[in-house]
């Protein structure tokens, strides 16, 4: 791993006193009692060490000196419900993040005109999503979804669903891969990006990036030591161009662990500046 990339983190947050609102969003879809009454995090069965945060006067400036320990130059942060303290960053530091949306197609047409709007406000570089965790949860091929699909080619910014089998304990039905291969038939314009692995369809996913060009992966919410086998291949070989760094903190990972871990990783040296800054700058579009 080179020691001079000025890193592109494509999933981080500012932390706060309680980290547990991150998740408040996805309770409705939360069956058993442990997740409600036992995790700080509905996926905690999965993680070791989920980052504790030492109380701060201001959390954003915690943030950006978290970034500069580890050489991050920007990160996307998302503006949708629980996100006050992200508005607040885009405004005090809009040279060191960027913003994304996560979507609900549920709400039709008026959630297609808030992407407008955080558009115009926020300048958003994607629509993120949660199929399966979203209540009801919405298939990324169902025709909920076509409307916002649409509008993401017209404003040119991509989707980032997760997808394969969710940590949280939800049906993961809506985020089989397979499912995305009629939504990159159908918009061939929109830029697709994966997020949260894609587990356990790894082999799939490498081989829909060779079928479609705009379809592209980011490793949010994997400790670097866990980075799926496929996706590493994948990336040293027809995949370099595909392939970004995305991080988990403070959800689930801190940052010390993820760049303690990172120089690890079987990367080409060829590789590691498309996967930790040039691709993001390209598909995200950072550079307008």
């Amino acid at each position: 791993m080179p020691p001079d990339i000025a890193v592109i983190d494509l999933m981080l947050a500012i932390p706060g006193e309680d980290n547990s609102r991150f998740y408040e969003w996805i309770k409705p879809m939360l069956m058993d009692r442990e997740s409600h009454d036992m995790f700080s995090m509905p996926a905690q069965y999965m993680f070791k060490d989920i980052p504790e945060t030492p109380s701060q006067d201001d959390y954003i400036a915690y943030t950006i000196a978290q970034m500069d320990k580890h050489g991050i130059a920007r990160a996307m942060i998302d503006v949708g419900e629980f996100s006050e303290a992200h508005a607040e960053a885009l405004r005090r530091h809009p040279d060191r993040f960027f913003a994304s949306y996560e979507a609900n197609p549920n709400g039709g047409m008026e959630e297609v005109r808030k992407i407008v709007r955080m558009h115009e406000e926020f300048g958003i570089k994607a629509v993120t999503a949660a199929p399966a965790m979203i209540c009801p949860s919405v298939p990324v091929n169902d025709k909920k979804w076509y409307p916002i699909y649409a509008k993401l080619v017209e404003l040119d910014i991509p989707f980032c669903p997760c997808m394969g089998v969710p940590g949280p304990r939800v049906p993961f039905g809506p985020q089989k891969m397979e499912l995305l291969d009629e939504v990159l038939w159908f918009f061939p314009e929109m830029r697709v990006v994966t997020r949260h692995g894609c587990e356990p369809w790894t082999e799939l996913a490498c081989k829909m990036m060779l079928k479609y060009p705009n379809l592209y992966y980011m490793t949010s919410a994997f400790a670097p030591r866990y980075y799926p086998q496929d996706i590493i291949d994948f990336a040293n070989k027809r995949g370099a161009d595909q392939v970004m760094y995305a991080g988990y903190f403070p959800m689930g990972l801190s940052l010390d662990r993820i760049f303690k871990e990172m120089p690890d990783v079987p990367l080409r040296d060829e590789v590691w500046p498309k996967f930790l800054r040039e691709n993001a700058i390209r598909v995200f579009k950072l550079d307008e």
